[in-house]
């Protein structure tokens, strides 16, 4: 069951003389988060949209969502950010979110070798259902837990390499380090794409435009002939 929404902003909503409505979003996203189990993903999220951090946080249940807004390039936008379950039972749910993500945070533990081994599968998951325009970054997260590294970080780089277009970096939700970084880059990266007529207009209704969170998952994606795996 998906918890409920709960909305936060990077920024202070002002206006002239401190009243009226604030003013509303030029952009909307959707962005998500794949992963193994327990690699970190609610935590990353957490990190970013509440500023908290839970130390032994429960398995995300098939997808849960948060709302967060931001200010870049003299524009705000809303994210919709989607923590999807690593376990494999529940790839016929989360995979369906793929394909309306402008964002894809693939994220592995780099004090488990075993997380870092998956990414070729996820990478699989990426080409069969996401969008060929989607953003990517890879994030080795548990930067805290350097002493129990078993990822290097030169590892990590050289998977990214290999992938057309992926960004790399590592992070810790747990001391809060490269995690606003990891999120506003990759929105940053996103609105370098778009086209200039669309930065130079809000948005309304558009295939940016967020949808209704649904109550349950919409019907999978076709595969995508296109490969972008290592």
């Amino acid at each position: 069951m998906l918890l409920p929404l709960l909305r936060s902003s990077c920024f202070p909503s002002s206006s002239p003389g401190g009243g009226g409505p604030p003013r509303p979003a030029d952009f909307k996203l959707q962005v998500i988060i794949i992963g193994s189990r327990g690699v970190g993903k609610t935590s990353l999220m957490e990190r970013f949209t509440d500023d908290t951090f839970c130390e032994a946080c429960k398995s995300t249940v098939g997808v849960d969502f948060k709302i967060k807004t931001v200010e870049l390039r003299g524009k705000k936008i809303r994210l919709q950010i989607w923590d999807t379950a690593g376990q494999e039972r529940f790839n016929s749910i989360t995979s369906a979110y793929y394909r309306s993500a402008k964002g894809i945070i693939l994220v592995y533990d780099i004090t488990k070798k075993e997380t870092f081994d998956d990414l070729p599968k996820w990478m699989k998951m990426i080409d069969k259902y996401a969008s060929e325009d989607a953003e990517l970054l890879l994030v080795g997260n548990k930067l805290d837990c350097e002493t129990d590294r078993e990822i290097t970080k030169q590892q990590g780089e050289k998977f990214a390499q290999q992938i057309t277009g992926m960004r790399f970096c590592e992070a810790s939700a747990k001391d809060n380090f490269n995690v606003d970084e990891i999120f506003l880059k990759l929105v940053d990266d996103i609105l370098k794409k778009m086209p200039l007529d669309i930065l130079r207009n809000e948005l309304s209704n558009s295939i940016l435009s967020l949808q209704p969170e649904p109550e349950i998952p919409p019907e999978l994606p076709p595969p995508r002939p296109h490969v972008r795996c290592c």
